[in-house]
């Protein structure tokens, strides 16, 4: 494993052959190391890498992970991950090998991240937490699953943290309609939180829809993309899940105003955004509107579950209302269960007439 050192920069390099998956031989090169140890070390760490050498840091391991895993998942979901990778875990475990990160490591990081307070003396959430568990255990069982490592010493561990978020909010029609009414200044503001109210979309499927997505004959608009703003940019994905893919039936006084304020819009073309706002936008006018109208501030992604419930009120079932939503039926029985009517004493009656033989 020689390295090279480059006379007129005055810098060294890495040059060497290697046996691709294929089976057959390539040269690599890479040349701007300060010195020969460094130069080294990147080709120990990428030959390590092309055969899987569990001796590999974690570190060394995580780009892999990341070359395997990046283009699988949505961009937005990649940089969450990303952030965890390279802020909570390679920063303690980076330096270790994989096949030296035992139980004992995993339950000293864990103390760390449990102990974690910020200059307000605020520890990380017990979501947050058992969200980092996760990233973690995922990454061990990538080397499980693909590159022989004997055991996931995260999942030894168990987790930490709690899987439930923050208490989901509702707002009455009632409550809506005063927000809706603060909102009528910013025909935007107004016409975007009107898709979310009564068509219980996703923030960021209300903020990818363009004029093509609407068909006013039959009053219906079709979702089939997510927008997202990652490091600056404007991205369009697809949906948060397939059964995201959905053609909502809109009320007709809903589609009477799209239709105004699509109109309204000076040289829009089908394939434009008519919300080109960001969700921080949207976040804005849901404080100032909450606070004008005077009800409760509740998040964007609330006004969703006011949607589901007020359809639950209205008598729907599960399998309907999730549908339109684009959830499975189980998670909106099993996320709403508290807000479908009771039956139990009808049942407790029938149950009753069926014994006596009635």
């Amino acid at each position: 494993m020689p390295a090279y050192k480059d006379k007129a920069k005055g810098t060294w390099y890495a040059s060497f052959y290697f046996e691709n998956w294929t089976g057959k031989k390539e040269k690599k090169m890479k040349r701007g190391f300060k010195t020969k140890r460094e130069a080294l070390e990147w080709e120990r760490t990428f030959l390590q890498q092309q055969t899987a050498d569990l001796d590999m840091t974690f570190e060394s391991f995580v780009a892999l992970y990341a070359a395997d895993m990046k283009g699988r998942i949505k961009a937005n979901t990649w940089g969450t991950k990303e952030h965890i990778l390279y802020k909570k875990l390679v920063p303690y475990f980076g330096k270790r090998k994989m096949s030296e990160i035992h139980s004992k490591e995993v339950m000293a990081w864990q103390s760390e991240m449990l102990n974690y307070r910020d200059k307000n003396g605020k520890p990380y959430s017990p979501v947050y937490l058992k969200t980092l568990h996760n990233q973690l255990s995922a990454v061990f069982n990538h080397a499980v699953k693909h590159y022989n490592l004997k055991a996931n010493p995260a999942a030894q561990v168990g987790n930490m943290g709690k899987a439930k978020g923050r208490e989901m909010l509702f707002w009455t029609k009632a409550e809506y309609l005063k927000f809706a009414d603060a909102m009528m200044d910013k025909p935007l503001s107004y016409y975007a939180f009107e898709m979310l109210y009564w068509c219980g979309i996703r923030e960021g499927e209300l903020l990818a829809l363009t004029p093509a997505d609407f068909d006013f004959e039959k009053q219906t608009v079709s979702i089939s993309k997510s927008y997202q703003r990652i490091k600056g940019q404007d991205v369009i994905t697809d949906p948060k899940t397939a059964k995201s893919n959905r053609v909502i039936q809109m009320p007709a006084f809903l589609c009477e105003e799209m239709e105004d304020y699509i109109k309204s819009l000076y040289a829009v073309e089908p394939t434009d955004r008519i919300f080109a706002v960001t969700k921080s936008y949207l976040h804005r006018e849901m404080d100032r509107g909450a606070k004008e109208a005077g009800v409760k501030r509740i998040r964007i992604h609330d006004l969703r579950h006011s949607h589901i419930s007020l359809l639950i009120d209205m008598g729907f079932t599960a399998l309907a209302i999730a549908d339109r939503v684009g959830h499975e039926s189980i998670d909106i029985t099993y996320r709403y269960a508290h807000l479908f009517p009771t039956r139990q004493a009808e049942m407790a009656d029938k149950l009753n007439m069926e014994r006596k033989g009635a």
